[in-house]
């Protein structure tokens, strides 16, 4: 059973949970991980990588993520979230008018220093348990590019809903204190849903129950090239299978097309995804080999 599974994460489980959930759908031995995390109040698309998919993390494109957040005026938290404690503003509230012209200044690649409710490790020790533990550490900015920010609707309470194209590394609830330091009202990020990870989207979702009411699995993976589309296509000579499977370094002569120098490009024996590998020293030689 090999494959990646979109699963829609629901809010109050960790990625993690995900995967342990999943494996217990699975055959004995077989691998499962997620490909990329996904906050444990977040809801909305997590890939997870299935049997011999594990081996194509490397190659799959998360860069590019789309996400529907719900941003709060009026109070900071602590946590940048709905879950955290009050620690600034007045409950003062911003217009749709000023939001919208606030919100160029944090459309390309800009600076986010990381929150500390979060688990990026300093020290070896995660952000999250040093913010629990009361304790303070110094964070430098990092570059994130954001792509667009659009206002989807003004809700009654006062909040509004966003959909944010971002790259990878950037703390939507990040975006949303930002933004309310922007306006002079402070804010926080509400809910959160990713409706995309690169190309996984809510459209190839299932949710843990059907997986769960499901006979098999193998029905609602998606192939293991699926994600790969950007890596180009070289077709094997039929001769050369025996060679795919041990591994072994192709000439150009077993190639049906040609491929470029260091970069990955995605390897089929007829019409079966054989792996990855790449042309080092004018021979193909695989990074991940996916026959059996």
């Amino acid at each position: 059973m090999n494959g990646f599974l979109c699963v829609l994460k629901p809010p109050g489980m960790t990625s993690s949970d995900v995967v342990v959930r999943v494996r217990r759908r699975l055959p004995k031995g077989c691998k499962a991980g997620h490909a990329g995390t996904l906050d444990p109040e977040a809801a909305g698309v997590l890939p997870v990588m299935v049997g011999r998919a594990t081996r194509l993390f490397d190659y799959l494109v998360d860069k590019e993520k789309v996400y529907v957040a719900q941003l709060v005026p009026g109070y900071e938290t602590d946590t940048q979230d709905a879950h955290g404690r009050r620690i600034a503003g007045t409950g003062e509230g911003t217009t749709c008018e000023a939001l919208k012209a606030a919100l160029s200044r944090f459309v390309g690649e800009i600076d986010q220093v990381p929150p500390m409710f979060s688990a990026l490790k300093r020290d070896g020790r995660k952000l999250c348990d040093v913010a629990r533990a009361g304790d303070e550490v110094q964070l430098a900015p990092r570059k994130v590019r954001v792509h667009a920010i659009d206002v989807l609707h003004a809700l009654e309470d006062g909040s509004f809903l966003l959909r944010v194209a971002c790259g990878r590394g950037t703390y939507i609830r990040t975006l949303c204190h930002d933004i309310g330091r922007a306006l002079g009202c402070r804010a926080h990020m509400g809910f959160l849903l990713r409706a995309s990870s690169g190309v996984f989207s809510l459209d190839d979702a299932v949710t843990l129950e059907a997986l769960e009411a499901a006979p098999s699995l193998e029905p609602l993976l998606l192939p293991m090239d699926f994600p790969l589309a950007h890596l180009p296509r070289v077709d094997v000579a039929p001769g050369a299978e025996r060679f795919v499977r041990c591994g072994n370094a192709l000439g150009r002569s077993e190639l049906l097309a040609d491929a470029p120098e260091g970069a990955p490009a995605r390897l089929y024996v007829g019409d079966r995804f054989a792996g990855v590998g790449r042309m080092r020293g004018g021979a193909m030689r695989f990074d991940a080999m996916l026959l059996e």
